[in-house]
């Protein structure tokens, strides 16, 4: 059977999904031994593919902004695998930086 990667469908959705990449960062392998082809590459399809689903309601600037953001991201987990030169570190920061943008973003968009 194939695995078939949970994909966000809204920007709350998204921000849930940040801080299960938090936890699990760098390498993005479950731990509990339920979800065993979990990784790096279905962790960031999640995340790009959710980015996408949002697109038109984020507006062009901020997906670009946020596609950048994750791209980062990636490449300085993959870079530090074993959380041992600040590549790692430097990534949560980032995906701090993208929850922030979110965020504010979901709470604009609720008072509107």
């Amino acid at each position: 059977m194939r695995h078939e990667p949970y994909v966000p469908q809204a920007v709350g959705e998204i921000l849930d999904h940040l801080d299960y990449m938090i936890l699990s960062a760098p390498v993005f392998k479950d731990k509990t031994g339920y979800f065993p082809r979990e990784n790096i590459e279905t962790a960031f399809y999640s995340l790009n593919e959710g980015l996408q689903v949002v697109r038109n309601e984020l507006g062009e600037e901020h997906y670009a902004t946020l596609r950048t953001i994750s791209n980062k991201m990636r490449a300085l987990f993959e870079s530090d695998p074993d959380d041992t030169t600040g590549d790692s570190q430097a990534g949560r920061t980032l995906i701090r930086e993208m929850d922030d943008i979110l965020a504010d973003f979901a709470k604009r968009a609720a008072s509107k």
